[in-house]
């Protein structure tokens, strides 16, 4: 069983910065995608970014240059930097992760709050 903690978020004025964090507790050859979704009150959950094994990172077009997403292989952890925070960012931002022959799994969630 594969658990993903997350940690960083919070409150924060439009145009500040948070970075999320989000470590696996365990390591393994099978995983392909790491990354995170958000999901604001009255809307589905989407996308906002992610990496594969292949070497490629993918951004919502709503966030792209605005967020980075990142990963330190040896804490089995990834990471998101956003910067320029807007009021419409604020949703409860989700880690994801898929492993092959496992299947997803996804972390608990944490708030992401933008006042303006």
């Amino acid at each position: 069983q594969v658990q993903l903690v997350e940690s960083g978020g919070g409150l924060v004025q439009a145009g500040g910065s948070l970075r999320l964090s989000c470590a696996a507790s365990v390591s393994s050859f099978r995983l392909n995608a790491m990354g995170w979704y958000r999901q604001a009150p009255g809307k589905q959950r989407e996308l906002v970014a992610d990496w594969t094994s292949g070497g490629s990172t993918n951004y919502a077009d709503s966030v792209k240059a605005r967020f980075t997403i990142s990963r330190d292989n040896a804490k089995n952890t990834v990471y998101l930097q956003m910067n320029s925070l807007k009021p419409e960012d604020t949703a409860v931002y989700y880690c994801h992760a898929y492993y092959a022959g496992w299947g997803a799994y996804w972390g608990q969630g944490t708030q992401v709050t933008v006042s303006s």
